[in-house]
C-alpha cells in the first residue's frame, strides 16, 4: 500500500495522477507540520513521518508498506541570492534520513519594480551546488527540477512579452481546477521528473532500503545530475562562487578567534569542550538583520554541506559553523572578535522564541491535567521532549549551528 501524505491535496493528485502510483492502491494522508503549528494533530503522524519533520515539512512525502520512498518540495518564489535556501533544510532533513527529495524551483520569476521594465529575477546557481554536496554524502538523489516558466523563449530583455507575464512567468497546468497552482505536466521538466519518480518507485518496489541505495547508478537519475551538474557551470560560468550568496555572507577563520571569543564564558570550573577546539577553522555565517527566520534557517543548513561538512553528521565537519547575528568586527592582531548590534538582534530573542514554544509543552503538567486527546501527545513528548514544540527556525538554528553569536551573548556545542 502507498500512502501519499500531503500539505496540499491537489499537488498530491498532481503527482499520483502523473506517475505510476496512478496504477498503485494509494492512499492520502494531510501532513501536520510541526507539535508547534499543529498541536492538536501532530503526535497522530507516524513516527517514520515524523523523523523526516524534525527541522522542516516538504510539500509531499510518499511511503510504501510504512516506508518513505521520497518527498516533493514545490515553490513559485524567485530564488535570487539568500531566498534560493530558504526550503533548503527540507531537502536536508528527507536525505538525512535516506529519502530521495525532489525541488521543484523555477529558473526565474518575473518581477516588475517601480519605473523600470518586468525583468526576470533568476536562480541562484549555488542552491544545485548544495544538492550536489548533499548527494555526494549521503548517496541518496537530491534532483531539482525547474517550474515551467516562460524564460527559455522570452529571456531578458524580453521579458515583458512573455505570455505569462500576469503569472510572473510561471506556466500552471491546464486543468486548473483539478490542479491549482500546479506546474504544467505537458513541460519536459515536469514529464522529466515524473519519469525519475517512476524509477524510484520501481526500483523500490522490491525491497526499498535496497534500492534506495542502488538508485545514485540508474540512468534517468545520473543523467539529471549530470545536467543539473551542467546548469550550475553554465550559469556561474567563471564568477568566483565564494562571491556568491550566501558564500558571500561567510567568512572562514582561525578556530582561535571563535576560542578566545567564548572564553569570556570560561571559569575555574568550567571550560570551552573539545569539539570547538578540534577544529582548526570555523565558518561564521554572518546575519546583520533583526533576528527571524526565513530564508536563514536554509541558507544556514546549505552552507552546512558546501563549506564545512564531510560526514552524515555534524560532529564529521572539518571546520565549526557559527551564525552570528549582529555586524562582526575582526581583529586580526589580538585574533579576536567583536559583534556589535546596529538592527536590535540580542540573545533575549533567541530565548523568547524558545520560551514561547514550551507553551506547547505538556511534561510540566500533572495527569489529572491532561485531557484524554493530549494524553498520546504528553507520551510522544516524554519520548521526544520539546524537539517537535520549537518553531522552525530555533530547530534549525540549534540542529545545524555549532555555536550562535549576539552582540549581548552566546550559544555553543560542548559535544
Amino acid at each position: 500500500m502507498y500512502r501519499v501524505w500531503y500539505s496540499t491535496e491537489s499537488f498530491a493528485d498532481y503527482i499520483i495522477d502523473h506517475t505510476i502510483l496512478k496504477n498503485k492502491a494509494v492512499r492520502k494522508n494531510k501532513m501536520y507540520e510541526s507539535d508547534a503549528n499543529n498541536p492538536k494533530r501532530f503526535h497522530t503522524m507516524p513516527d517514520h513521518i515524523r523523523k523526516i519533520l524534525y527541522l522542516d515539512a516538504p510539500d509531499l512525502i510518499v511511503e510504501l508498506d510504512n516506508e518513505p520512498i521520497f518527498s516533493i518540495e514545490i515553490t513559485t518564489e524567485a530564488g535570487t541570492g539568500h531566498n534560493a535556501f530558504q526550503r533548503f533544510a527540507r531537502i536536508a532533513a528527507s536525505v538525512e534520513n535516506e529519502v530521495p527529495a525532489f525541488y521543484i524551483y523555477p529558473e526565474g520569476v518575473i518581477i516588475t519594480r517601480h519605473d523600470a521594465q518586468p525583468r526576470w529575477d533568476v536562480l541562484n546557481p549555488m542552491v544545485l551546488k548544495a544538492m550536489e554536496d548533499v548527494m555526494n554524502i549521503y548517496g541518496i538523489p537530491a534532483l531539482l527540477y525547474y517550474f515551467p516558466t516562460d524564460i527559455q523563449n522570452y529571456p531578458n530583455p524580453y521579458a515583458e512579452n512573455a505570455p505569462h507575464i500576469n503569472n510572473k512567468g510561471l506556466c500552471f497546468d491546464s486543468q486548473i481546477a483539478r490542479y491549482p497552482g500546479c506546474p504544467d505536466s505537458s513541460n519536459t521538466e515536469m514529464k522529466l521528473m515524473f519519469e525519475a519518480i517512476d524509477e524510484i518507485i520501481i526500483t523500490t518496489v522490491n525491497g526499498i532500503k535496497l534500492g534506495q541505495n542502488k538508485l545514485l547508478q540508474n540512468l534517468v537519475i545520473r543523467k539529471r545530475r549530470a545536467y543539473m551538474n551542467n546548469e550550475f557551470s553554465t550559469k556561474v560560468s567563471g564568477q568566483d562562487i565564494n562571491r556568491k550568496s550566501p558564500l558571500s555572507a561567510t567568512i572562514t577563520l582561525d578556530s582561535r578567534y571563535l576560542l578566545k571569543h567564548l572564553s569570556q564564558y570560561e571559569n575555574s570550573e568550567y571550560k570551552i569542550g573539545e569539539l570547538l577546539r578540534n577544529r582548526e577553522e570555523t565558518v561564521f555565517y554572518k546575519v546583520n538583520a533583526k533576528f527571524r527566520g526565513d530564508p536563514y534557517p536554509g541558507v544556514l543548513a546549505a552552507i552546512d554541506y558546501l563549506l564545512c561538512r564531510e560526514g552524515k553528521t555534524f560532529e564529521e565537519r572539518r571546520k565549526n559553523l557559527v551564525l552570528v547575528f549582529g555586524d562582526l568586527s575582526i581583529n586580526e592582531n589580538t585574533k579576536t572578535i567583536s559583534i556589535s548590534d546596529n538592527r536590535g538582534s540580542t540573545i533575549k530573542d533567541f530565548v523568547d522564541a524558545v520560551k514561547n514554544s514550551e507553551q506547547h509543552n505538556l511534561l510540566t503538567r500533572n495527569y489529572s491535567e491532561l485531557n484524554n486527546s493530549e494524553k498520546p501527545r504528553y507520551l510522544m513528548q516524554v519520548r521526544y521532549g520539546s524537539t517537535y514544540s520549537k518553531v522552525k527556525h530555533i530547530r534549525i538554528y540549534s540542529y545545524f549551528a555549532d555555536a550562535i553569536l549576539f552582540p549581548d551573548g552566546s550559544l555553543w556545542r560542548d559535544a
